[in-house]
């Protein structure tokens, strides 16, 4: 048995906690569909941020970057440039929340009637957009169940495939009779067990390192990386089998960051629909910034006692390699996606395993044979993924070993929970209330979100289970379906020209282009898929905007004068005042600003607390200038030009929204 009875005890009342705070918010919830999804757009935004912190704290990612902090040390940051340093924050903070947020919508697919009106062809590409949320949504859901079964598995002796199910069922029935009251309160109860156990496992983490020398020394035993808490990228890196993409550390790092920058222009947030006002859209993601930065303390000392326990234990990679041939040897049918849910059911049942494949893994791996095993990997290698939960097992006190488990069952939920709300808001909203029953009335429509979300779920439970590792599936969201809608979201924000035709375009070519990159060639290479992705989506919008007429000019101009974005809008902007004009362009030159300090600060806020805990105090003090300078750029460039309070807003969330051509002749 590796869970006491207290650790259970733990689990058990934080639970029945989550439970009970979303039956109590189920009665606001059901009021109006507003409420279902946004919380009446009242919510405090420091509430706001907090959620919006707990969407990104999810367990799979987690464990994921874990992975790459064992292998890489804090460097391991550079290699998450491609989403799990979640750079869009910046970009979020410096303007594109407060663009979303003065559009007045629901959801980020209706915002397309406000930007290409209510023709056929601007609620084609409403469809389109609500269809490509799902997708994604249903993606980043099954990245959950990966890491979800993987993680269940090691940990409790039943069958991690149900256990796992059942934790998201009660995620998703919560999420479900709460709506986004109950996502918000969860959230905050979830964030603040998440901080508090990001908390005790640092002091855990810190007390285990004797000095940084001793530290360096595990760290080259366990990973055989001589420079691992190093704090800037070297150009090689020693990875294991299946990490071959990350070896030129240099080239992977500039990569992702160029991905990141790209994407970043073209960032927009569900969130910020449910702010009350541009300025505090803003203002949410400092909150999440700020919370979020707890992530890299805890993940760096699962990280730090990983490699001690490897080092200590396993120093000898040849044992590890003579586990896995054992299991081959006795069963050669095993293949790599099954491998985990077999190694973590005999580790807690070797009754079901053959005897004498029992006798040799005790006889490599020593008496603790049981909660290493799960770390062995199909390869013959140490699996850095499956670091965190075996630290758990092996490092950590009955209670202590309770808490951080919840701590971690909260950060996937809490991911669950925002992402299962956003896609239900997507299907109910913007296929089934616009396309099937424009008619329903407030009990269908919260109905619909009860049935999709099962539908959903399900789904991504079933595509999570046929994925061999959680990066594989990361890696094809952000290079292939990711890249496949760059064009765009790019373009519609930042191209006057762009129409619903060329979006629909974009987004059609390039999303049916990452689906059959990934039937067809699933091991194309991470910079190819990002390119060719990147490069038909563009495409597409362009041509596909060039070939049908424009967007009717007043509902473009309509857009342009409230929601004041930056690119090419020259015929827009002359139009207006020369004082307005000039306010505009004052506008932008902050927001650019704004992002360059934000950007600098924010990986100095997630790098700072690493170099601390691996005691690189040269790196750390070399980070701290650039760190208070950021924060001073952000105070001048950012807080003192914030939104007005008064800034007026179109409010669309208890109607249709108005942007027929007629209407807005009519008010010329």
């Amino acid at each position: 048995m590796f869970l006491s009875r207290l650790d259970y005890w733990i689990i058990g009342v934080s639970f029945g906690a989550m439970f009970l705070l979303g039956v109590a918010a189920s009665r606001l919830a059901r009021k109006s569909l507003a409420n279902y999804f946004l919380g009446g757009r009242n919510l405090p935004w420091g509430l706001l941020g907090v959620t919006g912190m707990s969407g990104w704290l999810d367990l799979t990612g987690t464990m994921i970057i874990t992975s790459f902090l064992y292998l890489m040390g804090p460097r391991g940051l550079y290699i998450e440039f491609r989403g799990g340093a979640v750079l869009s924050l910046s970009f979020l903070l410096a303007f594109a929340n407060k663009w979303v947020r003065r559009s007045g919508c629901m959801t980020l697919a209706e915002w397309n009637t406000y930007r290409f009106g209510t023709d056929a062809s601007a609620e084609g590409i409403r469809f389109i957009t609500a269809m490509l949320g799902i997708i994604m949504n249903v993606t980043s859901l099954s990245f959950l169940v990966r890491g979800a079964t993987l993680f269940m598995g090691m940990i409790f002796p039943v069958d991690p495939v149900m256990l796992s199910m059942g934790v998201i069922l009660f995620a998703s029935i919560y999420t479900v009779i709460a709506g986004f009251y109950g996502v918000v309160l969860t959230d905050l109860l979830q964030g603040t067990i998440y901080i508090f156990g990001s908390i005790i496992i640092s002091v855990i983490a810190w007390h285990h390192v004797p000095s940084g020398a001793a530290l360096a020394a595990a760290a080259r035993t366990a990973t055989g990386n001589a420079q691992w808490a190093a704090l800037l990228p070297a150009w090689h890196v020693t990875v294991p089998k299946g990490y071959e993409a990350y070896h030129d550390l240099v080239m992977a790092s500039l990569f992702y960051l160029a991905r990141s920058l790209v994407g970043g222009f073209g960032s927009s947030s569900s969130l910020a629909l449910a702010a009350r006002n541009p300025r505090e859209a803003s203002m949410l993601c400092v909150i999440q910034g700020a919370t979020i930065m707890f992530r890299w303390p805890l993940m760096i000392s699962f990280a730090i006692m990983g490699i001690l326990l490897v080092s200590r234990v396993l120093p000898d990679r040849a044992v590890v390699a003579g586990a896995a041939e054992a299991i081959h040897e006795a069963e050669p049918q095993l293949g790599d996606n099954n491998w985990p849910a077999y190694t973590s059911r005999i580790s807690h049942h070797p009754e079901t395993a053959p005897p004498v494949l029992v006798e040799r893994l005790s006889t490599i791996l020593g008496p603790r044979w049981a909660t290493l095993l799960p770390i062995v990997s199909f390869r013959g290698t140490v699996n850095p993924e499956l670091i965190l939960p075996v630290v758990v097992l092996n490092d950590l006190t009955p209670g202590f070993r309770g808490l951080i488990i919840v701590a971690l069952l909260s950060a996937l939920m809490g991911a669950l929970a925002t992402s299962l709300n956003g896609t239900s808001a997507l299907f109910v909203r913007d296929i089934y209330q616009n396309f099937v029953r424009k008619r329903a009335g407030n009990g269908e429509l919260i109905t619909a979100a009860y049935v999709s979300s099962g539908v959903f779920v399900t789904i991504s439970f079933i595509l999570g289970l046929r994925a061999t590792s959680m990066n594989e599936i990361w890696v094809w969201y952000v290079m292939g379906l990711s890249a496949g809608s760059l064009g765009p979201s790019l373009l519609r924000l930042y191209w006057w020209r762009a129409n619903a035709w060329g979006l629909s375009c974009g987004i059609s070519c390039g999303i049916a282009a990452a689906i059959s990159q990934r039937a067809l060639w699933p091991a194309m290479p991470e910079p190819v898929q990002l390119v060719t992705m990147a490069a038909i989506s563009f495409t597409a919008t362009i041509v596909g905007s060039l070939l049908t007429p424009p967007t009717p000019e007043l509902i473009v101009r309509r857009f342009y004068e409230t929601t004041k974005p930056m690119g090419f809008w020259r015929k827009y902007k002359s139009a207006l005042p020369p004082l307005e004009q000039a306010a505009i362009s004052r506008e932008h030159r902050n927001d650019l600003a704004t992002l360059v300090c934000s950007l600098a600060s924010q990986i100095c806020l997630f790098m700072l607390p690493m170099q601390f805990m691996v005691r690189n105090w040269r790196g750390f003090f070399g980070l701290l200038p650039v760190f208070l300078s950021g924060c001073a750029g952000l105070y001048f460039f950012w807080w003192k030009n914030l939104p007005s309070l008064d800034e007026k807003v179109p409010d669309f969330v208890d109607k249709a929204p108005v942007h027929t051509l007629e209407e807005l002749q009519s008010a010329e």
